[in-house]
């Protein structure tokens, strides 16, 4: 079996930072976190703070020539991809297996348009609360990494990662159906994101307030809608499952968009209302609490323009 000894990761967010810790800790200067020089000098200049435990990574510039790793994985938001596939050219062979942990249900095709190589798993993570501020990355669970082929096959990539994923210590699961468990992902983060987004709510509102998980959920369905249209078939059921995973959730922890929201930055409300939208005018699928979201979000954004 292909033993995978070298990781190299785009994207330091909550999330990059979350699982980076682990794979630090097993593979030490065999991981490498690349980084733009600027955001390099501030890392250094602190370190970061995972979950009480600091930790200084092996940083290294887009620029600078390196060999291709066993394993690239980025955990940028979305609007960032195309560059960051630009910055990784230099880690990324003909061999080295692709993980994206991008929200949302079009990473794998961007990359995969990219021709880098044949490697690439489909892959999401799920029940992870990490929230980042400055240098400090805190979660009450790191949540776990699903990931497989489109085709469902136990291939030698999945073995690898999976290996991986023992040896460091995080949880993973191999779906039977990724491209199945991809869309329910995007289903609850097209509910959950932008609610909590629109009311600056962190996670303790949607498990105490009955109508505000009613107003998420009925987001979901539409998702669900157009799902069967596309033959992924996802059903009231997937929509109950995720229930149990939001109710152990940190009450105080923060969605990605709401950190988004809350820290003025850019959304990745396009990848999400944007997209159910799009496939809805594309299906006949009416979506209205989407296209509510939509606008809700774009006008808070520009809201936060003004200064």
């Amino acid at each position: 079996m292909k033993k995978i000894q070298s990781v190299a990761l785009i994207g330091l967010g909550a999330i990059g930072a979350a699982y980076g810790s682990k794979l630090h800790t097993l593979l030490d200067s065999d991981f490498t976190v690349v980084a733009s020089k600027d955001r390099i000098n501030r890392y250094t200049a602190n370190g970061l703070d995972v979950d009480n435990t600091m930790f200084h990574f092996n940083y290294k510039t887009p620029e600078t020539n390196a060999d291709p790793v066993d394993l690239v994985i980025f955990a940028v938001k979305n609007d960032q991809l195309e560059q960051a596939l630009t910055d990784m050219k230099y880690y990324i062979g003909p061999d080295t297996i692709i993980l994206s942990l991008l929200n949302g249900i079009s990473s794998e095709e961007e990359i995969y348009n990219r021709k880098l190589n044949n490697h690439i798993l489909y892959s999401m993570c799920v029940g992870i609360d990490a929230v980042r501020r400055d240098n400090r990355i805190r979660f009450s669970s790191i949540g776990k990494i699903c990931f497989g082929e489109k085709d469902r096959s136990l291939s030698k990539d999945v073995l690898a990662a999976k290996d991986l994923f023992e040896r460091a210590g995080i949880p993973y699961e191999i779906p039977e159906d990724i491209w199945h468990t991809i869309w329910a992902k995007f289903m609850f983060n097209v509910g959950i994101n932008q609610v909590s987004a629109v009311l600056r709510a962190p996670y303790k509102y949607f498990q105490e307030v009955p109508s505000l998980h009613e107003w998420m959920e009925q987001a979901m369905y539409e998702v669900v809608a157009i799902s069967q249209k596309v033959g992924v078939n996802l059903t009231e059921a997937d929509v109950h499952s995720y229930r149990p995973i939001l109710m152990k959730l940190s009450p105080d922890g923060q969605t990605s968009m709401l950190q988004d929201i809350v820290e003025e930055r850019k959304t990745e409300v396009e990848y999400f209302a944007g997209k159910v939208c799009e496939l809805g005018r594309k299906y006949g699928i009416p979506t209205p609490i989407n296209d509510q979201l939509y606008q809700l979000i774009l006008i808070i954004e520009d809201m936060a323009s003004i200064k």
